[in-house]
Order: C-alpha cells, then structure tokens, then sequence
C-alpha cells in the first residue's frame, strides 16, 4: 500500500449545521468546509482531515492531542463559539509556534483573549455561503495558507509572548496509521450525513431517518445530527404518524427543547408538538408549540420559527372560549407576520440576495405573510417571484397549505382585499 506523503493540514471544525449564539444564525459548517477550506488546502496539495467531533465526545484523547501537535498546517474555525473548537485551538497553540489559522465568519464574536490575533473572515448568506463569497474566500485563504506554511514568525500568542519557550518533539511511530484511521472516520460520518440530507430533499423520510441513526452511532451527543434523526423520524410516519412524531420527542429529549434557545431545537421541537396537537386535539400541545416557536423566534427573528408562531397563534385563537382572549392570539400572529415582512424586506433589498440558497422560502413566507396580513397584490407579487425560482414539487405543496393558513387568517380578521376562504379553522398542516 502506498504511503500518503503529503502535509498535513487538519480542520478543527464542527459537522453541519450549528447555531451562533451570539448573534442567533444558524451555520452551515459542511458548507465552509466543502466551498472554502477544503479546495483551498488542495489547490496547494495538502491532505485535508476534518475530525475534531468524531475522535473525541466530551473529552480530549491522545489522538486529538497528537493531530494538534503533528499536523503541518491547523485550520480552527471558531465561528459558534463551540467549546470544542476554542480548546483545542488552544492546545494547538500551546503546542506549535506557527503554521496556525483561525477563520471566523463575519458576523461572530472573537471570545477570550483572541481579539489581537489575525483571524480570516468569511461571510455566510442565509445559512450557506453565496458561490461569489466562496470563490473569494477560496482565492484569499490559499494565498494565507501559503503565506503561513513558509513564514518562520510564530503566530501563536503562546510563543510570541514566551519566546525562549521550546516546542516539543514526538517519534513518528503509528502518526501515519493514525491519520489514515481518522480520515478514514471522517469519510464515513460525512457520508452518512450526506445520505440522510440528499435523502430528506428527496422526500425518502425513512431512508434519511437511517443514515442519521448510523451517524448518531458514531457522535451520538452532536446537536446536528440529533435534531436531523428526529425531524426525519417524525416525517416518516412509521409505522404511524403518532408513533414517529413521539419516537421523535424523545430523540430530541436530550436537547432539552423546554430550556434551550437553539433556534433549530425549538424549530424542529414545534413542529412534532404542533402535529401532534393536530392529531390529538391536546391543547397542551399546541401551547408548547407557541411556547417553542415564539423562544426560536425571539432568539433569532428567524422567519421559519416565526412563520409557524403565527400560524399556532391562529390555531389557538379558534379554540379560545373568551372572545378577548381569541382577538389577542389573533392580533399576536398579525404582529409576528408584520415583524417578519420587515425583516425579509431587508434581507431581500441586500445585494447578495440572488446568492442565498433560501431566496425561494424567503419569497415563499414574504407571500404568506402578506396574504396574512390582507396584502393581496404583495402576496401575488412575492408568490409569482417564489414560482419563478422553479420550487420542487414539495415546497410548491408546502407553500400552498402555508398560503391557505394565511388567507384564512386574514378572512377571519376583515382585512380589506382578503379573499374569502372556505374550511376556515381547518387543521391541515
């Protein structure tokens, strides 16, 4: 078997999508990876490892600590904050007095104390990065990667500061079976992520449940990858619809939906507790749901978690027995709809809005909400637009069970110019 001789460049990254608690986004990590840092390693021939989440859960092993000090180039990408990412970049630092690159997406916060220190910055659109973005940031981070691997200034704070300090040495025996073991884990792992994603886009619910249970396998405490097996859980319906959707409460369990601010927890949480009130009639599911959905939204101002809010403030106001109590739950979802037209008013006059992988959805709501709201002509306006951008079959049906939601909504507050709308109060999803 031949041996790999190439540099070492490993990634100390997260897999999928995580939240910035700061500033409440939602990121696609898999998208930094695969649009920026990994071609950038390869245009200059480096064997590119991307592992932190798979060699350890919770607790630094020797492995990790030998890829930190044994790999040529280390990338760290701190953009969420994860606590993971933060340590380990400061072993690195600690162990190696140069070759060292942190990358921050623009919007995040430096944490500690490494606001002197050099970082890169990308920018993400939505929660994916625009092919524009990607390109430039491409092009700036190998010519730093080149930079780096040949400059003999340190650009660890550790060494800089502790200039007489000496770097430790390690023997080369079983590095290299090391390496090849955990990019061998990291293929697997992002090949189940992959399946289950490619699986879920194409309405397989069941086999994307699968490639998710294999993933949870491998990383069973990752948010990511437990929020996914209990979305497509609970979409499979198997071997009914009430038993996916408490399958899939209790796979999200370990998140903790009742106190957490994860936007994406709350998100996915609200939608099994809204169908399930839609199938039991409970009205504490619909409560929770409101609870979930209305936390996601304050978190974040995000329009899916606001969108549903909206639509549970509607639902609820029709199971009201106090007439005040009714007009204010209506009044809330027209509230919520109105912040959330602003919102995508801004989002859409931004000049990288053509590079959003969500532009559809985000016309798809500005349409709903607007016929929430009693604006006909916007509504026909942003839905010609959402159909223009040719949405599979899918999205086309989802959007249109939102659209009815809305006019309904509309109808049953007069607004001026909302059209009539039969089976008003109908609890389809």
């Amino acid at each position: 078997m031949s041996i790999d001789t190439r540099k070492l460049c490993f990634v100390v990254m997260g897999f999928g999508k995580k939240t910035d608690f700061e500033s409440g986004r939602t990121l696609d990590l898999d998208a930094t990876y695969e649009a920026i840092v990994e071609p950038s390693a390869s245009a200059l021939d480096l064997r590119c490892i991307r592992a932190d989440e798979i060699m350890h859960s919770g607790v630094i092993d020797t492995a990790m600590y030998e890829m930190l000090l044994r790999a040529d180039l280390v990338i760290a990408d701190i953009s969420t904050g994860n606590v993971n990412a933060v340590y380990e970049l400061g072993v690195r630092h600690a162990l190696r007095p140069n070759s060292t690159i942190i990358m921050m997406e623009s919007e995040g916060s430096l944490h500690f104390d490494l606001n002197h220190v050099a970082t890169f910055k990308y920018e993400h659109m939505g929660q994916d990065i625009g092919s524009r973005e990607a390109a430039r940031a491409q092009r700036e981070l190998t010519a730093l990667i080149r930079e780096v691997m040949v400059a003999e200034r340190p650009d660890s704070p550790v060494y800089t500061f502790l200039p007489a300090l000496q770097q430790p040495k390690l023997t080369e025996e079983e590095f290299a079976e090391l390496v090849d073991e955990t990019e061998a884990a990291q293929e697997q792992l992002s090949g189940y992520l992959n399946a289950g994603e490619a699986a879920g886009k194409a309405d397989r619910y069941e086999i994307a449940a699968g490639e998710f249970a294999k993933a949870a396998e491998m990383k069973p405490d990752d948010p990511y990858i437990v929020q996914q097996l209990a979305l497509w859980t609970y979409k499979s319906a198997l071997p009914s619809a009430l038993d996916a959707l408490m399958t899939g409460l209790r796979l999200i369990e370990p998140l903790r939906p009742d106190r957490s601010n994860d936007p994406e927890t709350l998100g996915i949480a609200g939608a099994m507790r809204k169908r399930l009130w839609l199938l039991t009639s409970d009205r504490v599911q619909l409560d929770t749901a409101i609870r979930y959905y209305g936390r996601g939204f304050e978190v974040r101002r995000d329009y899916y978690n606001g969108e549903n809010l909206a639509t549970c403030y509607d639902y609820r106001a029709e199971e009201q027995t106090e007439p005040a109590e009714a007009q204010f739950d209506r009044m809330s979802a027209q509230k919520v709809r109105g912040m959330i037209v602003e919102i995508l008013t801004e989002v859409r006059a931004a000049a990288n809005f053509d590079q959003r992988s969500d532009r559809h959805w985000v016309l798809a709501t500005l349409a709903n909400c607007s016929y929430g709201l009693g604006q006909e002509a916007a509504g026909d306006e942003f839905e010609a637009a959402f159909f223009g951008e040719d949405p599979a079959d899918w999205e086309r049906q989802t959007y249109l069970g939102g659209k009815t939601a809305a006019q309904a909504a509309a109808a049953r507050l007069g607004q001026p110019g909302a059209k009539s709308v039969e089976n008003i109060g109908s609890r389809k999803a």
